[in-house]
């Protein structure tokens, strides 16, 4: 089945046919590092991390480009602000950047240039724009003419008319048409800059997209993905020039993601409701946040509040439950009777439906919210065996391990780490809690826990409950909680 997905360019869903077989060209905007990212941020990141893995696991080779913007006006803001130079502003937040990426699993890109890396190929794009006639150079800025380009606005369908209505020149620039935009700025006072044929400056924000995607992507790449927000004018001013100097088209496939919002509000500072990513993972595991994000699709809004990141810490509760449960039948003793052939080949049927499900909803414009579905669902069907099917066969067991690699492999496409407990991470107290209270004379922790596990049970039989809550209650002292099943009773870490 193809992958489809919604061009933002075409405005229609179209069925991916990258420009080279079984290779994917991307290229992602990413941060200006005048800050702590916030999370709107942080779930456009992330929703192009799980489209690349996605991709990956179709088979794709996917080369996959994010930049870094560290030289830009905000930065420059914040340089002052702080009393540091723009330098040190863009490392410190650049850094800051990558760890918080990091703690959200999301993939090291292919590559990610730095504007600052990369302005011998942004002066060599103004120089071929200026041959071209399609920019020109006024007291050292140069302007991109917008009215050279007939085809301006055709990704945000915007009508070069109706963008005249409110335009103007800033005070300070020196354009010949307000819709132009500045592809170079002549060096102010305490600003960073580079020589350059029309004098000392820095680049525009738009021009570093172009640039890079070129060196490392080649023209008419596959795919070019950002926030809603950056449609106008970023976008389209990277068209704009990209195509102004190549002749080719820039970009095959544009996808946007959907803003975010807290508490049903446009986040901003102004409503003092900006949350930033480093503070959300001070507080819930980083899947957590992933989780909430995948559950709606990414070209939508979302809508971010505490309540929802609790749902989603509890939703990835019960997978890492399930998990755990599935794993664990792999250790009973398997039983000549078990669930019974149509039992265990419906199971088997429900984790095939479960596969072809999750692929059907990603193929269809990376729907991670259906993805999710199909894995609850499987999850919910394991529940249900477990439950009504205490005698399990070698079969059944083979089964439910099949079912659990299933949905640890498909959350693994989203990124989502659902791991069961280690085996191996009881504290070495146990051992002498089982000498005092079930008589054990070894010093292996899982043959300890066993006993006490024994001395419970044994003791519960003889309706001793003294003995049995107190092996229950010390084993939660140590973090250990124990959990009563139709399989008999077991111990995990974490109480």
């Amino acid at each position: 089945m193809a992958i489809r997905l919604h061009n933002t360019l075409t405005r229609r869903e179209e069925e991916l046919v990258t420009r080279d077989p079984g290779r994917v060209a991307m290229y992602v905007c990413g941060p200006t590092v005048y800050n702590d990212i916030h999370i709107g941020n942080a779930r456009t990141f992330l929703s192009f991390d799980v489209i690349r893995r996605y991709l990956t696991w179709r088979g794709y080779d996917v080369d996959f480009v994010q930049n870094v913007t560290d030289v830009d006006d905000k930065i420059i803001n914040r340089a002052a602000e702080e009393g540091i130079s723009s330098a040190e502003v863009a490392r410190k937040y650049t850094e800051a950047f990558l760890e918080v990426m990091s703690a959200l699993g999301v993939t090291e890109p292919t590559h990610r240039p730095k504007a600052t890396e990369e302005i011998p190929g942004m002066i060599e794009l103004v120089e071929r724009l200026i041959s071209a006639g399609h920019a020109y150079e006024s007291e050292g800025d140069v302007y991109f003419s917008v009215r050279s380009f007939p085809d301006y606005g055709k990704l945000s369908g915007r009508d070069i008319e109706e963008l005249m209505v409110g335009a103007r020149v800033e005070p300070g620039e020196r354009k010949r048409d307000p819709l132009d935009f500045a592809l170079w700025k002549a060096a102010k006072p305490g600003e960073p800059h580079w020589p350059s044929p029309w004098g000392e400056g820095r680049p525009g924000w738009h021009l570093e997209c172009s640039v890079m995607s070129e060196k490392y992507l080649g023209t008419s790449f596959d795919i070019h993905g950002g926030g809603a927000d950056l449609v106008f004018p970023h976008h389209e001013n990277e068209i704009a020039q990209s195509e102004a100097a190549s002749g080719e088209p820039f970009v095959r496939y544009w996808l946007h993601g959907g803003m975010l919002q807290v508490n049903a509000e446009k986040m901003s500072k102004s409503l003092g409701n900006f949350v930033v990513l480093r503070e959300v993972l001070a507080h819930y595991p980083s899947d957590v946040f992933r989780l909430l994000a995948l559950q709606t699709h990414y070209r939508s809004p979302l809508d971010f509040s505490n309540e929802r990141l609790d749902e989603a810490q509890a939703a990835l509760e019960r997978l890492e439950t399930v998990v755990r449960n599935l794993r664990w039948a792999r250790d009973v003793l398997p039983q000549p009777a078990g669930a019974g052939e149509e039992k265990h080949a419906a199971l088997l049927a429900s984790v095939e439906r479960a596969r072809e499900k999750f692929a059907e909803e990603m193929d269809d414009d990376f729907n991670t919210a259906g993805g999710l579905a199909a894995v609850f669902d499987l999850a919910k069907v394991a529940n249900v065996f477990l439950s009504e099917n205490p005698r399990l066969s070698a079969e059944d067991i083979d089964a439910l391990g099949l079912t659990a690699d299933t949905i640890v492999a498909l959350t693994g496409v989203l990124g989502l780490r659902v791991a069961e407990v280690p085996e191996a991470a009881y504290p070495h107290e146990v051992v002498t809690l089982a000498r005092e209270l079930a008589g054990y004379e070894g010093d292996d922790e899982s043959a300890a826990v066993a006993a006490l596990l024994a001395a419970r049970d044994a003791a519960r039989a003889a309706k001793d409950w003294t003995v049995a809550d107190a092996v229950r209650g010390s084993l939660e002292e140590l973090g250990l909680r124990v959990e009563d099943t139709a399989r008999g009773s077991r111990v995990v870490v974490g109480g």
